[in-house]
């Protein structure tokens, strides 16, 4: 009797163990942003933060600066296997659907990252964007919203009238549509070719990111007009694992992930929020011109975007995630019907 329980319990043993080594979770990460940038530095924090709460069973290889295949194509690659997750942003997809623009920027529908993650996080914005995803081999796991961004630019721009043939590199997707309606000639670029593209004089500005990590990227230097506080633009950068692979994953490591991503993004706001307080003083101080718009011109600008959600959202699923959008604003009271 006292064999059988020890040879009981040196299987139970053992069973615990077999356990505990197969919770091992190996990941391939891509960011379009560098080690140099405050979000390139925010996603390595994120990173170590996963690997230390999960005792080492969560490991990532991180790629840094889209350093293995270009940010818009960061989604295809985890898709299909290259990589494992995409750490860039949805609205790199909207050639895939439309839909995707609305899984990560309204193009100054928010004015705060709180207000987006609110829909997120309160508004049933989690399952509506996950549902697309899902459409397409991938998972959603989170956001991370840095704020606001600013454009940079190597002229003025105080106001609307200052778009007109004003060439700059844009993203794919609203952004393309709504500066074109307003007189700009947008240029779809990877986010990693913006200083070069600047710096020779084949674009006048650049919507690339916010006042800090314009500065990482050294965008400043080249070009000496930009806005402050911003408001064009407020994109939320995710992550989103292969399906296979996030649900092949014990359910402690997708909840570590998912509970580090809310971490994530409080930090990412928080920090970003005093950072460009304080880099709006020190550009100023540099000569650096930053353009606070009227309100004259920012109504403007919003007239543009409204009537450009609605001849973007060209899909039952883009109508779908836009009203869903709206419909949190109004009842929030950030927006009339």
């Amino acid at each position: 009797m006292k064999l059988m329980k020890t040879v009981a319990m040196a299987a139970g043993i053992a069973a615990v163990g077999a356990v505990a080594a197969s919770a091992q979770t190996n990941l391939r990460i891509q960011t379009h942003f560098s080690q140099e940038t405050l979000s390139g530095q925010l996603a390595e924090k994120y990173i170590n933060d996963i690997q230390e709460m999960s005792n080492g069973e969560i490991t990532v290889e991180m790629f840094y600066a889209s350093s293995v295949v270009k940010s818009a194509e960061t989604f295809d690659a985890a898709a299909t296997g290259i990589l494992d997750c995409d750490m860039t942003g949805g609205a790199y997809q909207t050639g895939k659907n439309p839909a995707f623009q609305f899984t990560g920027d309204l193009l100054g529908g928010y004015t705060n990252p709180y207000q987006q993650m609110a829909w997120l996080l309160h508004g049933d914005g989690r399952a509506a964007v996950n549902e697309l995803y899902n459409q397409h081999n991938m998972s959603f796991v989170g956001w991370w919203i840095p704020g606001p961004e600013s454009l940079t630019s190597t002229r003025p721009i105080r106001g609307v009238a200052d778009f007109k043939d004003w060439k700059f590199r844009s993203p794919p997707g609203l952004a393309t549509l709504v500066f074109a309606n307003l007189g700009a000639s947008p240029i779809v670029m990877d986010f990693n070719e913006i200083f070069t593209a600047l710096e020779t004089g084949i674009i006048d500005g650049a919507d690339a990111a916010n006042l800090t990590n314009n500065i990482g990227l050294g965008l400043y230097d080249i070009g000496e007009h930009t806005n402050y506080p911003g408001f064009h633009s407020m994109p939320a950068d995710h992550l989103a694992c292969r399906t296979d692979v996030w649900e092949g994953m014990p359910a402690h490591h997708r909840k570590i992930m998912e509970v580090a991503m809310d971490s994530l993004a409080l930090h990412n706001a928080t920090l970003n929020e005093v950072k460009n307080n304080q880099n709006a003083r020190e550009l100023r101080a540099k000569g650096i011109n930053l353009y606070a718009w009227s309100e004259e011109e920012l109504n403007k600008y919003r007239a543009a975007v409204k009537a450009g959600w609605t001849e973007f959202a060209t899909t039952p699923e883009a109508k779908a995630l836009l009203d869903s959008h709206i419909s949190f604003l109004v009842g929030m009271g950030l927006m009339s019907e």
